[in-house]
């Protein structure tokens, strides 16, 4: 792709899947500069006045589009905030893929702090995928601290996947969605950390309409002297249902907190959470591996096939 080097390129692999031009809208952001845009006959990417960053417009009953918007950090030392509104009408059916990439080889820290609302229009459905990844040999950390909001007309349906499985330091993610009524939310956040990293997660829910769900899923491995956080909360103001599971493999020296909150301010509002933390079973180990494999190849299967 014109304008972006290779270890950008491989970045953008590894967040949005793209090593080539992608179909459909996309804005594509490189060390705090545009690097490549396009937009469809019902998709428009425009770029805030002030330069903080961009609103994408998708026009009613748009149907089986997509937009990628993904961000890539090469540069050490560089650290940028960038707020992105979506704004979706009615009855649409799109697929909204995003994430962060950032390599840092040198000393300094990079960081990347997204911003992102939703706008989502009455009977629409959106799914949005955002992945987080970093690498490079160097001390500076790579940082990344994701806030979306999230607003959900009447009857429509959002499903959020949101994934961080490799080199990412430190990250403080806040997630918050209104629900008005019939509208539905899924939620599904996979994470892996390890070494001295850190990761914080909050996600609240707010089911204000009648009819209105909630399914908010975590999936973790912590390893090494790494240490998670995750934090769950489901409001019930109405008629309405809501689930909060969290599901952690803790190892070696790490730390793992799971809090979940439910509120119902109805009588009718039906919230259930459950928590489950703890080691990989030994037996499974010892299965694998009287099938050839050694003990450190066993625990990485048991963590894959769990973070699938």
């Amino acid at each position: 792709m014109q304008g972006i080097d290779d270890i950008q390129l491989r970045l953008l692999e590894e967040i949005a899947g793209l090593h080539e031009v992608p179909e459909g809208a996309f804005n594509i952001r490189a060390n705090g500069q545009l690097a490549s845009r396009q937009n469809t006959a019902h998709i428009e990417i425009v770029s805030k006045e002030d330069g903080s960053g961009i609103d994408i417009h998708i026009k009613p009953h748009t149907k089986k589009e997509s937009v990628h918007i993904p961000v890539v950090l090469s540069k050490s030392g560089l650290k940028e905030t960038v707020y992105n509104d979506f704004y979706i009408g009615e009855d649409c059916d799109v697929v909204i893929v995003a994430g962060c990439g950032i390599d840092n080889c040198g000393t300094a820290d990079t960081q990347h702090d997204g911003i992102h609302r939703f706008f989502v229009g009455k009977g629409s459905k959106v799914k949005y995928v955002e992945k987080h990844y970093g690498s490079g040999n160097g001390k500076g950390e790579r940082i990344m601290n994701p806030t979306t909001e999230v607003h959900l007309d009447e009857d429509s349906y959002m499903e959020m996947e949101m994934v961080q499985i490799k080199g990412v330091d430190s990250t403080q993610r806040s997630t918050v969605v209104d629900a008005a009524a019939g509208a539905k939310l899924v939620i599904q956040e996979r994470l892996l950390t390890h070494g001295t990293q850190h990761a914080t997660s909050e996600i609240i829910a707010n089911l204000n309409g009648e009819g209105s769900s909630a399914n908010i899923l975590s999936r973790s491995v912590a390893k090494e002297n790494s240490n998670q956080i995750f934090l769950a909360k489901i409001f019930g103001n109405a008629p309405c249902a809501g689930h909060t599971e969290c599901d952690a493999i803790i190892m070696d020296n790490a730390k793992v907190s799971s809090i979940p909150e439910i509120t119902a301010n109805d009588p009718d509002a039906a919230l259930i959470h459950e928590a489950a933390i703890g080691k990989i079973a030994g037996e499974q180990i010892i299965k694998l591996m009287t099938l050839g494999l050694t003990e450190e190849e066993a625990e990485n299967q048991i963590v894959n096939g769990f973070l699938k």
